[in-house]
């Protein structure tokens, strides 16, 4: 029997403990139990949580040393530090060889451990920047679900911590196996792409007199085959000269904000249209379904197919 651990923090998200709870914590009819489950913190007693309740969690930080998975599902504040027991406790259940997990900004608390360093992980979209600025030794992906190391994962957002659950059993106990557990849980085994199909399309934050008008006159004509060189002569200036004022506002090139907003505004007519993908290719200035495709699986990491059966608005 596989042992799973969750590492507890007050205040603790409920959800990302619900997400470890219902993949590893639930015994199911006609499924063999391949798990148990156990929650401890580093002060037993009253755990508060950010739904408003306490838990009361009796285990302590010696239950790390029995577990042959230590899941942490979450850690808020994410400036807030593991104590040097917590830290300790982690570091000797890895040496022992139990696999560290994470879900959500608890890869913050696999952080802190220094095991990370020099490795891939990711975290939700919102805190990669954070996390790539508080710890450069670690390789941030930001696009991804999950990232397995096989001794060490990390899962982006809350959710995503059920599609590294689910791929954990899928290691531990095959396809067939994780794909019952999904059904029992009304979840698909496999979600495709990556997490930035969810993240909220790029908006421009600062933008100065110079620029904003050429934003709007750009976003008015998304359908017509504009060049860097059409840009440039509509502000009247050089395209070296476009491009450093793209950079020093918008952090990318003129270039790169027109596939984003080109590649935006496909998502919402996905989302909200019948549109077939060719006319959608059209209105935004990527003339083909192919290169509709093309652009959007190397922006996005899924098809449009994909995201309009994830997204589709419905409107019967």
């Amino acid at each position: 029997m596989h042992r799973v651990v969750a590492l507890v923090h007050p205040p603790q998200s409920t959800f990302e403990l619900g997400c470890a709870a219902e993949v590893f914590g639930i015994e199911r009819g006609g499924l063999p139990t391949r798990y148990t489950f156990s929650v401890c913190t580093e002060h037993p007693g009253p755990v508060a949580t950010y739904a408003g309740y306490a838990m009361f969690v009796t285990d302590g930080l010696d239950t790390l040393d029995q577990a042959d998975t230590v899941i942490v599902p979450g850690w808020l504040p994410t400036e807030e530090a593991p104590s040097p027991a917590v830290i300790r406790s982690l570091q000797r259940a890895h040496a022992r060889g139990a696999r560290l997990v994470s879900i959500c900004s608890g890869v913050f608390a696999l952080a802190h451990t220094g095991l990370l360093d020099g490795r891939r992980a990711t975290t939700h979209w919102a805190r990669a920047d954070e996390l790539t600025e508080r710890f450069p030794a670690i390789s941030v992906d930001r696009d991804v679900l999950y990232v397995d190391h096989g001794d060490m994962a990390t899962s982006a957002g809350a959710g995503a911590g059920i599609d590294l659950c689910l791929h954990l059993v899928r290691t531990d106990h095959g396809a067939g196996y994780a794909a019952q557990v999904a059904r029992s849980m009304v979840m698909p085994p496999h979600r495709e792409g990556g997490q930035l199909q969810y993240a909220a399309p790029p908006h421009p934050t600062q933008i100065d007199g110079s620029l904003a008008p050429l934003l709007e006159w750009i976003t008015a004509r998304l359908g017509d085959p504009l060049t860097v060189e059409d840009l440039a002569t509509q502000a009247a200036v050089s395209p070296r000269t476009l491009a450093r004022r793209f950079t020093d506002q918008l952090g990318i090139g003129p270039g790169q904000w027109l596939l984003a907003q080109r590649i935006a505004v496909a998502r919402e007519l996905l989302e909200t249209s019948d549109l077939p993908l060719d006319a959608i290719a059209r209105r935004v200035g990527l003339s083909s379904p192919t290169n509709l495709r093309r652009r959007f699986l190397r922006a996005l990491g899924t098809t449009p197919g994909a995201y309009r059966r994830a997204f589709r608005t419905d409107h019967t």
